[in-house]
């Protein structure tokens, strides 16, 4: 058991600081994509001349956001769950399904990076948004046009960290079904608009 715990210990220091960091990251999506979607709101509304790229950037933002803070949802226990089952069973069948649950979880999330792969290398990859562009000179006048595998990459890095996230809690569960819950580190748990 302390073995596990061991080897639990990286994994769920590596986990936090990634996922801080995504979390700030995810932040900033937020923001930048409420701006964008204002910014159409104006044009659109206001003036009567709609932007073709506030769109697509905050899809863009949209997606990013999501793929980096779905793990962190993930890790503490954030996602719509039913687990009435788990809780009418005894301890040790709550836990084994909980794990199998996880397992099955595994399974799925190494199937999506098969997806996900192909979806930023395969042909829908190697094509360019519509409207998003991005300087490529300081003096504003060179632009490269961003390929749509920089969105759908979103897709990939957000599953890999739920992968990522699943196995640190394959092992928090294995190790809380031998009785070495007291080991494992807590996972802290943000006040809602507190980071």
């Amino acid at each position: 058991m302390g073995g596990l715990a061991s080897v639990l210990a990286p994994i769920a220091f590596v986990n936090e600081t990634v996922l801080r960091l995504g979390r700030a990251v995810g932040v900033v999506a937020i923001a930048v994509m409420v701006v964008a979607i204002l910014i159409q709101v104006f044009f659109r509304y206001v003036l009567g001349n709609a932007l073709p790229w506030p769109d697509e950037a905050a899809r863009f933002c949209m997606l990013w956001m999501t793929g980096l803070m779905a793990p962190t949802a993930f890790r503490r226990g954030g996602f719509v769950a039913i687990d009435m089952l788990e809780r009418f069973l005894p301890r040790v069948l709550g836990l084994s399904l909980n794990l199998f649950l996880l397992l099955i979880s595994l399974a799925v999330l190494l199937v999506a990076v098969n997806i996900g792969w192909s979806e930023v290398t395969g042909f829908g990859g190697k094509f360019a948004t519509a409207a998003l562009y991005l300087p490529t000179s300081f003096g504003f006048d060179e632009w490269y046009r961003i390929p749509r595998s920089w969105m759908m990459a979103s897709l990939l890095v957000g599953i890999i960290l739920l992968i990522s996230v699943n196995i640190e809690l394959i092992l928090r569960s294995v190790v809380t079904m031998l009785g070495g819950a007291h080991l494992l580190p807590e996972i802290p748990d943000a006040a809602v608009g507190a980071e």
